[in-house]
């Protein structure tokens, strides 16, 4: 997987007066977990364009100046009313160390029962949750929709692979083939055509969000947050 480098500083100081210091010149406070020990820092906002304005899915290189710590973005907020970031949770990676994220799907092929057949093709999951070692986690998952007739269902359970686990259902539906009556009854928590966002959408910054190692002790995370 691709990672992204972003200039970190650590915060000597913290607390609300610290916090509202660093969010007035332009930086992001951060949290570090599942190391040794929490570590709190800070980088700019402008060096988060990369890995949260974008589909795909990075890991990332926390540059320290004196040493650098590999990561997976875990957790971020927004500002209600601007928008701009005011708080970011990353996660340590080590590797020998399972970890978890969401991974982008794509599609490859065209779906027969849509060229010949005149059906809808729907995606109904954009993004996978998968665990594996970070040496394992793919940029994305491709899936091939090149023998979907009408009516025809792809599901996670065809998408093994011996490399990472899929932390959903065997059942769980990626994309299927309707026809146009049907997918015109869609229920309205289901996604339209390919192409329409739907419950599986871009979730603000997909790739950012949802990338998730172990259990964050949120009550830090919070107190940090809250600063």
């Amino acid at each position: 997987m691709k990672s992204i480098e972003i200039k970190s500083l650590i915060r000597e100081v913290t607390g609300k007066k610290s916090t509202n210091s660093v969010r007035k010149d332009g930086n992001v406070p951060c949290v570090l977990y599942g190391g040794d020990n929490v570590l709190h820092f800070t980088a700019s906002e402008i060096g988060f364009k990369d890995l949260v304005y974008t589909a795909s899915a990075h890991t990332v290189v926390l540059d320290f100046g004196d040493k650098k710590k590999n990561a997976i973005l875990q957790d971020i907020q927004f500002h209600p009313v601007t928008d701009k970031i005011i708080h970011a949770d990353f996660y340590e990676l080590f590797d020998d160390k399972p970890v978890t994220m969401d991974i982008p799907v794509e599609l490859s092929g065209s779906a027969p029962g849509v060229q010949n057949s005149g059906g809808i093709l729907t995606r109904n999951k954009r993004k996978l949750r998968i665990k594996a070692l970070p040496g394992n986690l793919p940029d994305s998952l491709n899936v091939d929709i090149s023998k979907l007739e009408l009516g025809d269902k792809l599901y996670t359970s065809q998408l093994e692979d011996e490399k990472f686990e899929l932390l959903h259902p065997e059942n769980t539906v990626i994309c299927q083939v309707r026809t146009s009556r049907a997918s015109m009854e869609l229920p309205e928590d289901e996604e339209g055509a390919e192409g329409e966002e739907g419950e599986e959408g871009v979730e603000g910054a997909e790739g950012a969000e949802g990338a998730e190692g172990a259990e964050t002790p949120k009550e830090d995370s919070k107190e940090d947050s809250k600063e």
